[in-house]
């Protein structure tokens, strides 16, 4: 057992799961550990290394091999991290899958699915289990999370689900992508927007079953929207980058919200945007997306 604060990170090689790692290296306490993840394996040592020796850099930087598409994976550092330092005080679940509007929308629900929301459900309940008391878990989702993204049919399946429940909904919009039902169902062509409000829809859920327990230790599950972001992976989605920003410019709310001392009750449980709650039921199905999309 240790008194040093430990935090993990998924999808942490680059972009925004990189800048979230070098902030909490610089802002966290020599004693304190942060979990540097991905599947693959030089990569993760590359990126470790390179944010251990930075200039800057205060916390000890580990990189660890972690595949959030295998739950049991997953499940197992949680249990380690339980045995060697009674838990963890600090998980950001970031990873994703790419996702391109010049390939079938079908063609990649498989994998966007399962690292997007089954990888994000097994963060949930694992970490969930083992997160120390005063501790942060926090789904990186996006303004998309919003119900109101969807058609109305589909609220029902998603507003105070439990998490069984929004895995069952997420399984069988698989199932229908797959099958090509899904639009005759109400769901939209592009994948991003049930993938987020179900990520939300989660994060909902657990809150839902802790919130008392977890306000009067000061502990926080939430879900954020980092903002726009200018990368490769989003660029082919948005023809208008005039307010994106740089992954480290996009940490730092989410790095100011986790390292704040203080858990606002409203906030908990809910979907954050640069220090602002998003109401659960707001949004309208986007457009311009589905028109870059191919069958």
């Amino acid at each position: 057992m240790t008194s040093s604060r430990i935090a993990l990170v998924t999808g942490a090689n680059q972009g925004l799961g990189r800048a979230l790692v070098e902030g909490l290296a610089a802002r966290l306490n020599p004693a304190d550990v942060v979990l540097l993840t991905g599947r693959n394996a030089g990569r993760v040592a590359e990126a470790a290394q390179e944010v251990a020796s930075a200039p800057g850099t205060r916390a000890r930087v580990e990189g660890r091999v972690l595949d959030v598409s295998d739950t049991e994976a997953v499940g197992a550092l949680a249990t380690e991290l339980h045995d060697r330092h009674g838990g963890v005080d600090m998980v950001i679940s970031n990873a994703i899958a790419p996702l391109l509007p010049d390939r079938s929308q079908a063609a990649q629900a498989d994998e966007f699915i399962t690292v997007s929301n089954t990888a994000t459900h097994a963060v949930l309940r694992s970490f969930g289990a083992v997160l120390r008391p005063g501790g942060r878990l926090i789904v990186v989702a996006s303004t998309l999370g919003t119900l109101g993204h969807l058609d109305p049919r589909l609220h029902p399946l998603f507003d105070g689900a439990t998490l069984d429940g929004v895995e069952q909904t997420v399984e069988s919009w698989r199932r229908s992508v797959l099958d090509g039902t899904a639009q005759q169902e109400g769901w939209p062509r592009w994948l991003n927007v049930p993938s987020k409000v179900a990520q939300v829809a989660a994060v909902r859920a657990v809150a839902a079953t802790r919130r008392d327990h977890d306000l009067a230790t000061g502990t926080l599950v939430a879900s954020v929207c980092p903002g726009m972001i200018d990368t490769r992976a989003s660029r082919p989605w948005f023809s208008d980058y005039s307010h994106a920003q740089t992954p480290a410019q996009a940490a730092g709310p989410v790095l100011d919200l986790i390292l704040t001392d203080h858990v606002d009750s409203s906030a908990y449980g809910e979907l954050i945007r640069f220090g602002k709650i998003l109401p659960w039921h707001d949004g309208t199905p986007p457009t311009e997306q589905d028109r870059l999309l191919v069958p």
